[in-house]
Parts: structure tokens; C-alpha cells; sequence
């Protein structure tokens, strides 16, 4: 299990001065569906090896999570009853 000072080393990472080459393609991730919550979320984790910081294609992503009980699900529905 990953702690919570790799995580916070992960974080910190700039995304301007990363290898490309060393990032994970998150198109190569494959979620296990059939697996509870907890062990779906550590093996996202270990396939990503960085949720903070992935690749798509040749486009780096940057990931920012906020502190917050509400999915990203129930935030695009605030989104867009607001934005009616």
C-alpha cells in the first residue's frame, strides 16, 4: 500500500519538467470492475504509478483533487444545472 508521503512526493511533482517517457499512458490502465472499492482504487494506483501525474498519448496530465465528499459525477450535474 502507498503511503501518504509518497503520495504527497507524487503531488509536488512538476509537470513541466517531466519525462514524458517515464509517465503512464493512462489509455494502458485498465479499471478491475468486479474488485470492491478499495482494492480497485490501490490497483488503479499501482497501474498509474502516479494519480497526480499520467499521460495520454503525448499530452501530459496534471490530476488536482480537492478535498470533498462529492464525486466528480455529482459535481457535472451541479455544473450544469447552474450553467442552465
Amino acid at each position: 500500500m502507498i503511503t501518504s508521503k509518497e503520495l504527497g512526493e507524487m503531488k509536488s511533482l512538476d509537470a513541466t519538467k517531466v519525462d514524458l517517457n517515464e509517465l503512464v499512458d493512462i489509455r494502458t490502465v485498465e479499471v478491475q470492475i468486479d474488485l470492491p472499492k478499495e482494492e480497485r482504487v490501490a490497483d488503479f494506483i499501482q497501474q498509474i504509478k502516479n494519480p497526480y501525474l499520467f499521460k495520454c498519448g503525448n499530452i501530459v496530465v496534471e490530476s488536482v483533487f480537492s478535498e470533498t465528499d462529492m464525486t466528480l459525477v455529482e459535481r457535472i450535474k451541479q455544473y450544469l444545472r447552474m450553467s442552465r
